[in-house]
This record gives C-alpha cells, sequence and structure tokens, in this order.
C-alpha cells in the first residue's frame, strides 16, 4: 500500500488568495521548553486556507455548510482526470470531458493540470487553467459530488467579485451540492487513473469550508 500526501503544509506566512476577505496564516508559539516546559501553538488561518474543501455555504446563501459533508463522500475511490497540456487562463469546455472522461465517471473527481510547481507564486492565483460554465454543468449532470484539483478555483482569475460573471462555476456546482477541494498537490505521484481518496476537512460548525488533509492510497 502507498499513501500519498495531496495537501499542503500549514506554516506562518503561507500563501493565501490575494484579497481581503483571505487572511494571512500566522502560527506563534505560546509554550516553550525552556519556559513553560511544553510547546504550544496558537494559530490563525482563513476558511480557505492551504488545500480546503469549499461548501455550498461559500456562494449560496442558506448552503450546506462544511461540517455537513457526506461522510461517505469523504473516503472512497474517485477517478483522476489528466488535464495534459494547457495555457495559461486556458478554459476546458464540454468537449474535453467527453473526449478523455467519457462515461467513466465516478462521484469523486480529481483533475490534475499539474499546476502546483506554481504554489508560491502570485502566477498561482492569477492565471490558473478552470473551466466553462457548461463544463462545470456537464460534470454536476454526470454526478460528480467531490471535485478536487490542483489549482486555486474552478474559475478562471478574471470572474471574481466586481465581475459580471462573479464566480459561475462555483455558483453553478456549490449550488447543486457538489463541494470542492482545492490547492491540491502531488497528483503526478499517482500513477493510475483510480485511487482511493481520503478527504479530512476541520469539522467546522457552520462553516463555508475549512482546511482538510487529503490524502491518497494506492494498493
Amino acid at each position: 500500500m502507498k499513501v500519498i500526501e495531496l495537501s499542503h503544509p500549514i506554516h506562518d506566512g503561507m500563501p493565501t488568495f490575494p484579497v481581503a476577505w483571505h487572511p494571512y496564516v500566522e502560527v506563534t508559539q505560546l509554550g516553550r521548553h525552556g519556559i513553560e516546559a511544553r510547546e504550544t501553538r496558537k494559530i490563525t488561518i482563513g476558511t480557505h486556507t492551504g488545500t480546503h474543501v469549499d461548501a455550498p455555504l461559500h456562494f449560496i446563501p442558506g448552503g450546506a455548510p462544511v461540517d455537513a459533508l457526506p461522510l461517505d463522500l469523504l473516503c472512497g475511490p474517485a477517478r483522476l482526470l489528466d488535464m495534459g497540456p494547457w495555457e495559461e487562463k486556458q478554459a476546458f469546455d464540454v468537449d474535453y470531458f467527453e473526449a478523455n472522461l467519457g462515461d467513466r465517471v465516478l462521484p469523486r473527481l480529481v483533475l490534475r493540470f499539474r499546476f502546483s510547481h506554481l504554489w508560491g507564486t502570485q502566477a498561482y492565483f492569477l492565471r490558473n487553467p478552470y473551466l466553462t460554465a457548461a463544463a462545470a454543468q456537464w460534470l454536476v449532470d454526470k454526478g460528480v459530488r467531490l471535485l478536487g484539483m490542483d489549482v486555486p478555483q474552478v474559475d478562471s482569475a478574471d470572474h471574481g467579485r466586481g465581475c459580471s460573471q462573479d464566480s459561475p462555476n462555483h455558483r453553478i456546482m456549490l449550488g447543486q451540492g457538489c463541494y470542492f477541494v482545492e490547492n491540491l498537490t502531488n497528483l503526478d505521484q499517482i500513477q493510475g487513473d483510480t485511487f482511493e481518496w481520503i478527504v479530512a476537512p476541520l469539522r467546522l460548525r457552520g462553516g463555508d469550508g475549512a482546511t482538510c488533509r487529503s490524502l491518497a492510497v494506492e494498493r
């Protein structure tokens, strides 16, 4: 059995989405071995820090919070789809998924863009490839309920707050009960196109999202 870490480590000053409503990460040591004879730390993070889960509440008023994520979605077989070569800000439409995924769809789907090598740069948050709205709806119609990806979001970086197309894919998919796992890493280490996927978000009561630990298990 091989277990692969798919989540970024949490650390002081780590990369976060560059907007005012996503706070910087602070890890402050409080207890010290030489003084208090133990170590403790205070952690300040946002609900969308590092590798994390987006719940419907993130964009849908009255939507399900992260602690209502169905437990049977958190662990189980997932389909890995390699998104192939891409250009900055490239949109992937329905035809790509029809040709490369077809009917081999599981409720858990992970998209491998090979974009995580840009983690820690501004380009990571501003130039990611993304899905068209039609592709987002196609995946929902095919039964995808947990969508993971090694990019910061399923939408274009240009389709943010203040845009006439404010996060359409978030609204389409979250509005129909699909959860996201964003900012995955190490997807290149997965050998096959199916694997056992474990997603463990913090059980934040009423949360719009939560940092998570994500693992791939290959047997």
